[in-house]
């Protein structure tokens, strides 16, 4: 689905997927949850991306010593494997721990990592660390993910279905780095209202400067890590994807903003593979950056 200006310019569907489609979001939840942060830090649920996230909730382990903006950067430090086809990598022990509803199970595995570096001292995409930023945003604003996106978001925006987001366990935790489920055109409105910067009406519902924030590569030493708060930065050296960013879920999932040419590109898919940025089965960025050409 295309999005230009807020008008939809291009809506298809295939292999039996339809409007009312409620289609996995992968990894795309995690650019939800760091909105829904922005939405905390206005409101002042989150007092300071810099509070260290024992202010909000008690972990222990490495992450004890961790801040918010670390962990919505996923620059956290701990040792982490991200590879779903290693059976024993840390992504597929939190797989099997949600699948077996183990309350407290993705916890206690966070907390029993080893440290690779200091907090801040190195970037490594962690699903883990999504997960414990929706621990502490449930834990400061006193209510579930659920309810928090339901209440401060899609009942807001004119979102035309319910959404669903994967618990834990019954009465647990939301699965913030991949639980939720959407229609595309809920997605898109959800793209849409990043790129408006929060703007509903005359409301603004995210700080000043947010989306140029949580869009934004940052550096750890002299590596630029094409990361935000949970918002991938395309990777090709192409001019039509300057100041670009996008949601990106594992098996081709895509919500891609692009602000110069106020464009909002949702892409729902079922690849063969899992694998994210080089990995892919084709060049995304190109095709992102030949959609902005044409338009």
């Amino acid at each position: 689905m295309v999005l230009q200006d807020g008008t939809a310019i291009e809506e298809s569907y295939s292999l039996g997927i339809g409007p009312q489609t409620q289609w996995k979001s992968c990894s795309l939840a995690k650019s939800v949850t760091a909105t829904l942060y922005g939405i905390a830090l206005r409101e002042g649920a989150i007092a300071d991306l810099d509070d260290p996230v024992t202010r909000y909730v008690n972990l222990g382990g490495l992450y004890a010593g961790v801040s918010v903006r670390q962990l919505l950067r996923m620059a956290t430090g701990v040792r982490w494997n991200e590879d779903y086809t290693d059976p024993a990598s840390d992504r597929r022990l939190l797989m099997d721990t949600q699948m077996n509803w183990e309350p407290g199970g993705i916890v206690r595995h966070m907390e029993s990592l080893p440290a690779e570096t200091p907090p801040g001292g190195s970037w490594k995409y962690n699903t883990g660390d999504s997960y414990l930023a929706g621990l502490v945003l449930e834990h400061a604003t006193g209510t579930s993910l659920a309810d928090y996106l339901s209440d401060k978001l899609w009942s807001r925006i004119g979102m035309e279905a319910d959404a669903s987001w994967w618990c834990e366990n019954p009465g647990g935790m939301g699965i913030a780095g991949s639980g939720l489920h959407a229609t595309l055109r809920d997605y898109a409105r959800f793209g849409q209202f990043v790129l408006d910067n929060g703007r509903i009406g005359a409301q603004k519902l995210l700080p000043q400067g947010w989306r140029e924030e949580a869009g934004a590569p940052y550096r750890i030493g002299e590596a630029l890590i094409p990361y935000g708060y949970m918002w991938w930065i395309p990777v090709l050296d192409d001019p039509a994807l300057k100041g670009t960013f996008q949601a990106e879920g594992i098996y081709g999932q895509f919500i891609h903003i692009n602000p110069r040419k106020r464009l909002v590109v949702v892409v729902l898919s079922a690849r063969s593979k899992p694998g994210y940025r080089r990995r892919l089965e084709i060049n995304d960025d190109a095709f992102f950056a030949a959609l902005a050409s044409c338009l």
